[in-house]
């Protein structure tokens, strides 16, 4: 195995890809939506938005693989950034530098790998844009065009990001270490530390704003049952597939956080109940109007949502009881449905 080398700028490279502020930070809905057409168009089982970091690559959106990030010593996508076109592996079996590669002999077993380097406005090459498959494979050059195209679109909403808004927030909130032990690394959404530290400033804005802050307890419905008839991996996947689902359903202004198991909770900034109402069934029809492909199979979900909003007597704390409380009622009154707590 060849491990990659280090770009001759490495300390400029990590520095930027640093003041990017990218790495650990929570799943993007747009990326997944982008990952999610890649694959679909080129027909590979893995797609990835992979950011090349000091001794790691972690991925900031992927399809078709379970785990968060590999050593970088061992990553295609490190030798991939050492250039600027695309770096295409066609069989892996048949190429020195990766056939005995940690990823190539064990899972998940590549054969075929294409790689174009995303690049920050500075011109330094924060990760890739890649394409992973288990068989062998060659692209045309119609494919590769469009590929390259692909990581363009990737590239540029990166760099917007960068200057946005909400960048700008993340900055003063968290420091990179800080966001890391708020991620839940299986959905890659802000887990319970999370949730309670951006509770009171999504208190704290709503009021600045003259909005109110508002509460949704989410629970899949008969999530037990995925587990015990398909296993705790098939169980993994569709808790997967519903973070991508709820981050898509709802603002980008919004919070989206694991509390714990099939719990998912939203923090939102509303005008009123009705705005409120509008986004829990906006997250509940787009849980249930299409299945999850389940190795091969198509399973169906629901979820029950619970709504609160808070009042200008009560902690965020009590509004997060009361729209716990809400879940349990729509759970006792058939389930698949949203209540709001009195």
């Amino acid at each position: 195995m060849l491990s990659p080398e280090m770009p001759c700028d490495e300390v400029l490279r990590q520095q930027i890809l640093d003041d990017n502020e990218l790495v650990d930070t929570p799943a993007d809905a747009y990326l997944d939506t982008l990952v999610r057409v890649v694959r679909e168009v080129f027909g590979v089982k893995t797609v990835l938005i992979s950011l090349i970091d000091h001794d790691r690559q972690w991925f900031k959106s992927r399809i078709g693989l379970e785990i968060t990030e590999t050593p970088r010593t061992i990553s295609f996508c490190a030798h991939a950034i050492l250039g600027t076109q695309p770096f295409i592996v066609e069989d892996t079996h048949n190429d020195l530098r990766f056939h005995d590669n940690p990823v190539v002999i064990n899972n998940p077993q590549i054969r075929f790998y294409a790689g174009q380097p995303l690049l920050s406005e500075e011109g330094q090459p924060l990760g890739t844009l890649c394409m992973i498959d288990p068989e062998p494979r060659q692209l045309t050059a119609k494919q590769l065009r469009l590929f390259v195209d692909m990581a363009v679109l990737v590239e540029g909403y990166l760099k917007l990001r960068h200057v946005s808004a909400q960048t700008a927030k993340l900055r003063e909130a968290l420091s990179r270490e800080q966001r890391k032990t708020m991620l839940d690394p299986l959905t890659q959404l802000w887990n319970r530390a999370g949730l309670n530290h951006f509770l009171l400033k999504q208190e704290q804005q709503a009021d600045e704003l003259g909005l109110h802050l508002g509460v949704l307890f989410c629970d899949l419905d008969h999530f037990k049952r995925i587990n015990d008839q398909y296993g705790h991996a098939a169980g993994d996947q569709v808790l997967w597939e519903t973070a991508r689902r709820i981050n898509a359903a709802v603002r980008p202004q919004d919070i989206v956080t694991r509390s714990g198991g099939e719990e998912f909770v939203v923090l939102l900034q509303v005008h009123d109940e009705q705005e409120l109402l509008h986004i829990a069934e906006r997250i509940r029809n787009t849980l249930s109007k299409e299945p999850i492909e389940l190795d091969e199979q198509q399973l169906s979900l629901t979820i029950s949502i619970g709504a609160a909003l808070r009042t200008p007597s009560e902690t965020p704390n009590e509004a997060m009881n009361r729209a716990d409380q809400a879940l349990y009622q729509a759970k006792g009154n058939g389930r698949n449905r949203v209540e709001l707590a009195s």
